[in-house]
């Protein structure tokens, strides 16, 4: 049976309704039998379901993209987090010898969130995520302590990565305690760097509780919302108002609704 293609002339827009924001979400390179490009789908179904979103996956291969051209395709940039951390001479650090670095990671996020901004596009983090906008404000990293902060158990069990959380304190009047309608949430919390100094022009956002570290910031040097978080929000999304509500918070700043 032939299929008859019927020409229109409107086949970027929804039928019912305005076209959703298109996110890019940078993926990672992960070696199994072979090379591959991976995003966990968990920072994908928060983005569809509470920003309203559609997830364009944007290979972490330097070579394959040019930055500037696909910063004025995209609406927003979601940078997630991952097993790999930022390579320590992007912020004048010292990478351990035991630390998993993904360089051609570093370059396409890095690339492509400057070019997202200087268009006045939002840009997210979660995690690596926060830690990569950090540096590319002019921050530095640090690795942080044992404890709820630092993974000290088995890094082979999945699920066990998550067992940790704590508490952060929101900051009165920004943009994370506005959205969560409370002054103190309860995070999922998995990493072994964290902000050692805030880049330039950085707005704090929330602090842990027991020891101040920075657990968030913003800004909006150019138009677009950037937020962050060093959190894993997308853990806990479907038991957690909180999760769910910075979720939504990407939907309305991909809108331009954020601020007043």
């Amino acid at each position: 049976m032939t299929r008859v293609f019927p020409c229109r002339r409107d086949a970027g827009h929804r039928e019912t309704g305005p076209p959703r924001p298109v996110v890019g979400v940078v993926c990672c390179n992960e070696v199994a039998d072979r090379p591959i490009q991976a995003v966990a789908t968990r920072f994908i179904d928060p983005l569809v379901q509470f920003a309203d979103a559609t997830i364009l996956l944007v290979p972490a291969v330097a070579d394959a993209l040019d930055a500037r051209s696909l910063a004025m395709r995209l609406d927003g940039l979601l940078l997630t987090g991952s097993r790999s951390n930022v390579a320590g001479d992007r912020y004048g650090g010292v990478d351990a010898a035991d630390d998993t670095l993904d360089l051609d990671r570093d370059t396409v996020a890095f690339d492509l969130a400057a070019r997202m901004i200087e268009a006045g596009r939002p840009v997210f983090g979660i995690c690596r995520g926060l830690q990569e906008l950090n540096v590319l404000f002019g921050g530095t990293l640090a690795d942080t302590e044992a404890g709820h902060h630092r993974e000290t158990h088995d890094a082979t069990a999945y699920e066990s990565l998550f067992d940790h959380v704590h508490d952060v304190a929101l900051q009165t009047g920004g943009l994370l305690e506005t959205a969560m309608a409370r002054s103190n949430v309860t995070v999922t919390s998995v990493h072994r760097q964290g902000i050692d100094r805030l880049g330039a022009g950085l707005r704090v956002e929330a602090v842990a509780t027991d020891d101040g570290l920075i657990e968030a910031f913003s800004a909006r040097p150019c138009g677009g919302d950037v937020i962050a978080v060093q959190w894993h929000p997308e853990w806990d999304v479907a038991v957690s108002d909180a999760s769910r509500a910075f979720f939504s918070l990407i939907g309305r700043s991909l809108r331009g609704s954020t601020r007043s």
